[in-house]
């Protein structure tokens, strides 16, 4: 899957976010990039904090292992998550 790369950190994955979705869960791949369908508004960063929670919970680890890495304020988006390696990642996400 090229949407995720392995660094010495953990695994950044490669995020196309959609807000204002009836639902949140991943739609499958836009490009390179896993596309997430959010439930929440892009307003005051709640779609960012949707998107991270719902990472964490797909993937089953601690919220604080996740990371936005780029693109805040964007639907291009890059988390990374801390201590994992592709394997891990690959195995949990679905595309």
């Amino acid at each position: 899957m090229s949407s995720l790369t392995q660094t010495p950190e953990g695994v950044v994955i490669a995020i196309h976010a959609c807000p204002c979705a009836s639902k949140t869960a991943v739609q499958g791949m836009y490009g390179d990039a896993v596309k997430i369908r959010l439930r929440a508004p892009p307003v005051d960063g709640k779609a960012n904090e949707t998107l991270l929670e719902f990472l964490a919970e797909t993937l089953d680890i601690p919220r604080r292992d996740l990371r936005l890495a780029s693109g805040e304020t964007g639907r291009q988006k890059r988390v990374l998550a801390r201590g994992r390696t592709l394997a891990q990642v690959q195995a949990r996400l679905p595309h």
